[in-house]
Parts: structure tokens; C-alpha cells; sequence
């Protein structure tokens, strides 16, 4: 098993979520978070100031699957994640020891 997780821009979050169904992701976790890479974050303007932002707004997509549906779930973030623009994000895959079911005590695939 492994973990997915992928740092993408808010505006494409709708459309991957579909996507992902698509290719057979079977439940995901999101979280709003913010953060800065090469880029440093955008320089913004505000009428009589000029402030550096520090971080950007990004949305983190996570979810565990079976090492077959890896490729396809990657290849999905990427084509639909991907604006060509600084910032599109990232994707880590690691490797899971184990998945819990806390409600039935399920482990491993059983409980994905």
C-alpha cells in the first residue's frame, strides 16, 4: 500500500476530485493549507504598499491505495493538476506498514 499526497492549487481541486473517481480512487482527505516553494511566494500590491506574501494558498489531497492503482492515480494529478504555471504543485508517495479500520478493527487492504 501507499500513500498519496499531493499539493495542488485550490481552483483545481472539483476537477480532480472527479477525476479520481474516474480512475477508481476509492476516498480522499483534503485540507486547505498554505506554503511557498522556489517561487518564495508572490509579491502583492496594495494601494499605498508593496508587501511581499509570504505563503500561497494550496489545497493537500491524501489518500492511501493498493500499489496497482498508484500510476494511474499520479498520472491523473498530473494531467489535471498541471497549468504549466510556477506552482502547480507536488506529489509524494511513501510507503504504508499498515491501515486500521478503527470502527471494525479491519487491517491492511481489508480496511482501505
Amino acid at each position: 500500500m501507499k500513500n498519496i499526497e499531493a499539493i495542488v492549487k485550490p481552483f483545481k481541486l472539483d476537477t480532480l476530485k472527479d477525476r479520481l473517481r474516474q480512475v477508481g480512487a476509492q476516498g480522499l482527505t483534503v485540507s486547505e493549507v498554505r506554503g511557498f516553494g522556489r517561487g518564495s511566494g508572490e509579491k502583492d500590491s496594495h494601494p499605498g504598499s508593496r508587501r511581499a506574501v509570504d505563503f500561497n494558498p494550496k489545497v493537500r489531497i491524501q489518500m492511501v491505495s493498493d500499489d496497482d492503482m498508484v500510476q494511474p492515480i499520479v498520472e491523473a494529478i498530473q494531467a489535471t493538476a498541471r497549468t504549466g504555471e510556477i506552482g502547480d504543485g507536488k506529489i509524494f508517495v511513501s510507503e504504508v506498514v499498515d491501515v486500521i479500520r478503527i470502527r471494525t478493527g479491519e487491517r491492511g487492504h481489508d480496511a482501505l
